[in-house]
């Protein structure tokens, strides 16, 4: 049995016609049953050829849609369900510590260890997913490794040199990116081994670029949703040794997104705490760009909702971002992450005045924020029923009724606004103003936004609850 936790890294020999890439990392072939995980080298069978590049970079050959015919569809469902949503509870009768003497309360079970916690009686740590819960959502969390994997490599591959120092990001800045990408190659194995065998393959995917600006810019949202995505779930697993582990690796993720927004030249920290998402919401931002997976790729059993559209989403570009187009026309496509279009009249990209410029630097103060409180902010939202995802094979669906709030989750709280409908599937509402202390306001940053259809109220812990009140989701722009 293998003493490490981790796998190595192979390469692979990858054969053309198959419906999915080869991955750039293996997932091992067998598994133990404990916490160390024992693997053996096979060769890939599956997969489209890594395409090397003259620029010394690699990619896979093929980023486009699926075509092909979905032969399994909707989330994967488990052996009976046993409710229709999950109700809130009373607080848990046992949570009643409170210590008013600022010293420990009961015996110390050794010197210098004071009593509680979890995992701390001495067992053997076993880094293996540990129910149902944990099985899929560190599967949504490999999902969104493997994306972050070939994307941070297939824009090094498909830009030239000029056009990256053109966009402001030198031969250094690439050597960065390039190695955010190999952290995935460690990020990927690692959830890779605390899956085991039925660990999710890399998979096709489909991009919406076109720009080293919009690359950018859609890494620093994919980012945000993959962070969140964890920070949402992390301290629900049942197994504490997994989530030691996650912790480890979506603090690098969030390092990530801040050095995405530093080259999008946005703020590289605009909030006081990161705000946590449910399951849900990170596979409703990831699945519209996956096309294809390998045959017999595990299936999740998270709910894809509804896109939510920000018709005046703030072209980050703009050297008045509150000139953008009020008809959506200044994002790339109509798929919930899609960046800011680049190629504009009126852009801050080259321009050197401060305040206004918006080029890859270290931090940026802006004179016209991207959003503010007061803000009318336009909605158009699709029915459900849309397939997305994998060979087309997850479909949107929503147990909300009629939309009558928005909902805007960021740093620690949930805050909704009224909606007003002004046509089929169209409305707006107005960015809301609040604080979370002091004077750090709560809207800022890239975010979740969403249409409900009650303004229940939750709190980071569990703010899955609010899931079944969903009618679509979007990502908003603030800052």
């Amino acid at each position: 049995m293998a003493t490490s936790l981790l796998a190595a890294a192979w390469l692979l020999v990858p054969v053309l016609g198959a419906p999915a890439p080869a991955p750039q990392v293996t997932a091992p072939a067998s598994f133990g049953p404990d916490s160390q995980v024992s693997a053996s080298v096979q060769p890939s069978t599956t997969g489209y050829r890594l395409e090397y590049l003259e620029n010394g970079y690699s990619s896979a050959t093929y980023h486009g849609p699926y075509t092909g015919t979905p032969t399994t569809v909707g989330a994967v469902p488990g052996p009976t369900t046993l409710a229709a949503s999950i109700p809130p509870q009373p607080p848990n009768p046992t949570a009643t510590y409170y210590n008013t003497k600022g010293v420990p309360l009961n015996p110390m079970p050794a010197p210098y260890t004071p009593a509680g916690g979890l995992g701390t009686n001495g067992s053997l740590p076993r880094y293996m997913v540990n129910s149902d819960f944990d099985f899929e959502s560190i599967a949504l969390g490999l999902y969104q490794e493997w994306i972050e994997l070939d994307l941070f490599h297939d824009g090094l591959a498909r830009f030239t040199d000029e056009q990256f120092i053109a966009a402001g990001l030198g031969p250094e800045a690439r050597s960065l990116i390039e190695f955010m990408a190999d952290q995935e190659t460690g990020h990927s194995t690692l959830l890779t081994n605390m899956l085991g065998e039925r660990a999710p393959k890399q998979c096709v995917y489909n991009y919406p670029y076109t720009t080293v600006r919009e690359w950018v810019d859609f890494m620093q949202r994919v980012t945000r949703f993959g962070e969140s995505g964890v920070w949402g779930f992390i301290n629900h697993l049942d197994s504490r040794e997994v989530g030691q582990l996650l912790a480890q690796s979506i603090a690098t993720e969030a390092r990530q997104q801040q050095i995405f927004r530093q080259m999008s030249g946005l703020t590289p920290m605009d909030v006081w705490f990161e705000n946590g998402w449910p399951q849900s919401w990170a596979w409703t931002m990831l699945a519209p760009y996956i096309s294809y997976c390998p045959e017999n790729t595990t299936r999740l059993a998270w709910q894809n909702f509804p896109t939510l559209r920000i018709l005046n989403n703030a072209n980050i570009n703009r050297y008045s971002p509150n000139d953008t187009a009020q008809d959506g026309s200044e994002t790339v496509g109509r798929r919930i992450a899609d960046p800011s279009k680049s190629n504009i009249t009126g852009s801050c990209e080259s321009l050197n005045v401060t305040g206004y410029g918006c080029g890859p630097a270290i931090a940026h103060n802006k004179s016209e924020p991207l959003s503010f409180p007061g803000k009318k902010v336009l909605f158009q939202w699709e029915a459900p029923g849309s397939v997305v995802g994998p060979n087309n094979s997850y479909v949107t669906s929503t147990s909300a009724g009629a939309p009558k709030f928005v909902g805007w989750s960021q740093q620690l709280n949930l805050t909704y606004s009224p909606l007003t409908v002004t046509g089929n599937n169209s409305g707006y509402t107005y960015q809301p103003e609040g604080f979370v202390y002091g004077g750090d306001g709560i809207i800022n940053g890239t975010m979740a936004v969403m249409l409900t259809d009650l303004d229940l109220f939750v709190t980071p812990f569990n703010t899955s609850l609010l899931n079944p009140h969903i009618v679509a989701l979007g990502l908003y722009q603030a800052g």
